[in-house]
C-alpha cells in the first residue's frame, strides 16, 4: 500500500489545513499556560507544527511495518508506544533547538518554553495518537475498498459463467432442431436441405462470433433473426408468415446477444409446428399437447434480462384470445 497522504493529492492538501488548524489550538493553549502573546509565540508554533507534520508523515512506514508483520497485538501496541516516545521527543527537541537558531533572540522565550514544556509534551501525546488513528482509519477504508473490488470481480466473474451457460443452452437447442429437420429434408426435399444447411451456417457464425454478453444492437439482432425466420421457412413453407413494427429510433437500443432467438423458436414450436392445414401467426393452441414445452426458453430470457440489466428490464407474457404474446422491456441505453 503506498503512503495514504503522499499519494494523494487532496490528502495532502487537507493534511497541511488540518495541522495550520492544529497549530492554532496550540497557540491558544499556551496562551493559557503563559498567561499572553509573545512576539515568538506564532512563529514558534509554525515551527513547531511544520516540524511535527513532516515527523507524521514519516510515520507511516513504521507503521506499515508493524501492521504488516504477523506480530502479536501484544507486540503492536509495544511498538507503536515506542515509536511514539521517540516521535514526541525528536520533536520537542528538533523545534527547540530550531527555534532557538532561527527566532530573534528575546529574553522571554526561555521563560515562554519553560511555561508551556509540559503542554507541548501532552499535544504532542494526543496528536500522535491522532496520527495513529488516522493511518488505521486510511487501512481500514483501503482493506474495505480491496474486498469491494474483489467482491465485485467475484460476482462479475460468477455472473458472466452463468451468462455464458444460459446463452450456451440456447445455440444448441436450437441446433439440433434444425440438423433433425435438415435430416429429414435430405430425404423428403434435399435441394431444401441444402439451402437449410447454408443459412444455418451464417446464423450459427453470427451467434458464436459474438463474444461473452457485449451488447449487441436491435438492428444486428433483427437482421440474424430474419435468417433464423429463413432456415424456419425452409421446413413450414407459407405456414410460417411475419410481420414487423418496429419504429426506427428503436433499432440502435442494446441487447444481449441472440435474447430474442428463444422469442421466435417459441412461437414457431407453439404456433405452426402444433397447427395443422392453417396459417397461423403466433397463436397457440389452449388445449394440452404432447409437444407442450418445458418453459426454459421463456425463464432463460428472463434470466439473461436480469443478469444484464437488473430491474431495468423485464418480461412479459400474455394469453388472450388465442393469442400468445411476450413483450421485452429493456432500457434505451446500456
Amino acid at each position: 500500500m503506498k503512503h495514504p497522504v503522499l499519494s494523494n493529492r487532496v490528502r495532502l492538501i487537507v493534511w497541511w489545513l488540518v495541522w495550520l488548524f492544529i497549530t492554532a489550538g496550540q497557540l491558544l493553549l499556551y496562551y493559557y499556560a503563559y498567561g499572553s502573546f509573545t512576539a515568538t509565540a506564532i512563529p514558534d508554533g509554525i515551527i513547531s507544527l511544520a516540524i511535527y507534520a513532516g515527523i507524521g508523515l514519516s510515520l507511516w512506514y513504521p507503521f506499515r511495518y508493524f501492521n504488516a508483520t504477523n506480530s502479536r497485538t501484544i507486540s503492536v501496541i509495544a511498538n507503536i508506544v515506542l515509536s511514539g516516545a521517540i516521535s514526541v521527543t525528536l520533536w520537542v527537541l528538533i523545534t527547540r533547538y530550531f527555534a532557538m537558531a532561527v527566532l530573534p533572540k528575546v529574553n522571554d522565550y526561555q521563560a515562554y518554553w519553560d511555561a508551556t514544556f509540559p503542554y507541548r509534551v501532552g499535544t504532542g501525546i494526543f496528536i500522535y495518537g491522532l496520527i495513529v488513528l488516522a493511518y488505521y482509519l486510511f487501512v481500514s477504508l483501503h482493506n474495505l475498498s480491496e474486498k469491494n473490488a474483489k467482491e465485485a470481480k467475484l460476482e462479475s466473474l460468477v455472473k458472466e459463467t452463468e451468462l455464458k451457460m444460459l446463452r450456451s443452452q440456447i445455440n444448441p437447442h436450437f441446433l439440433f432442431n434444425s440438423l433433425n429437420s435438415i435430416s429429414s429434408l435430405t430425404i423428403t426435399n434435399p435441394e431444401k436441405a441444402r439451402e437449410m444447411v447454408i443459412k444455418l451456417s451464417e446464423f450459427m457464425r453470427y451467434a458464436l462470433s459474438k463474444k461473452d454478453e457485449q451488447p449487441v444492437s436491435l438492428r444486428s439482432e433483427l437482421e440474424n433473426l430474419r435468417l433464423y425466420l429463413e432456415i424456419e421457412k425452409v421446413r413450414f413453407g407459407d405456414r410460417l408468415s411475419t410481420e414487423e413494427n418496429i419504429e426506427e429510433k428503436c433499432l440502435d437500443a442494446k441487447m444481449p446477444v441472440m435474447i430474442l432467438q428463444p422469442l421466435y423458436e417459441n412461437a414457431i414450436k407453439h404456433g405452426v409446428y402444433e397447427s395443422t392445414e392453417i396459417v397461423i401467426s403466433n397463436n397457440y393452441d389452449p388445449a394440452p399437447s404432447s409437444a407442450k414445452g418445458t418453459g426454459t426458453g421463456l425463464i432463460n430470457v428472463s434470466r439473461r434480462l436480469d443478469l444484464f440489466f437488473g430491474n431495468m428490464a423485464s418480461i412479459k407474457s400474455l394469453k388472450e384470445n388465442g393469442i400468445y404474446t411476450v413483450s421485452l422491456f429493456i432500457p434505451a441505453e446500456v
